[in-house]
């Protein structure tokens, strides 16, 4: 590639993170302006209401398996394997995160997520495959 291409996915990324905050603080100050919680309960994250417990575990989740997906893309750039197969690995990657947070913050069905969340991991695999195929070959 002839630039900074394979980073454009995790800048996306970092914005579902960014969204995802502002999606928690709004949630967190609904329900206390509803009376269903004090602003207290979230200084130790305990009793959480669900309507803002599900979009906490899904930034947790951002920082999970997409930590690998950073650690990648910055090796894929710095060992020259990024090329357009890799940089479109990155785009669906970061496309089944936002699938995943979406449906992770809204009906929170596994059955739907889990799908998502495996296509992801695959994804990644595919992406540290074709990472370690480089370094091989190179």
């Amino acid at each position: 590639m002839t630039g900074f291409e394979i980073f454009w996915p995790v800048v996306a990324h970092v914005a579902l993170v960014f969204m995802l905050y502002a999606l928690l603080s709004m949630r967190r100050s609904a329900v206390v302006r509803a009376g269903k919680a004090q602003a207290s309960q979230f200084r130790e994250n305990r009793q959480e209401p669900s309507e803002s417990l599900v979009v906490r575990n899904s930034i947790a989740n951002q920082f999970e398996l997409p930590v690998l997906f950073h650690a990648c893309c910055v090796l894929l750039y710095v060992t020259e394997a990024d090329n357009l197969l890799s940089v479109g690995l990155a785009w669906l990657f970061v496309a089944l995160r936002y699938a995943h947070a979406f449906v992770h913050v809204t009906s929170n069905r596994l059955r739907h997520r889990g799908p998502l969340f495996l296509a992801g991991f695959v994804t990644l695999a595919a992406m540290w495959a074709w990472l370690s195929l480089w370094m091989a070959m190179n």
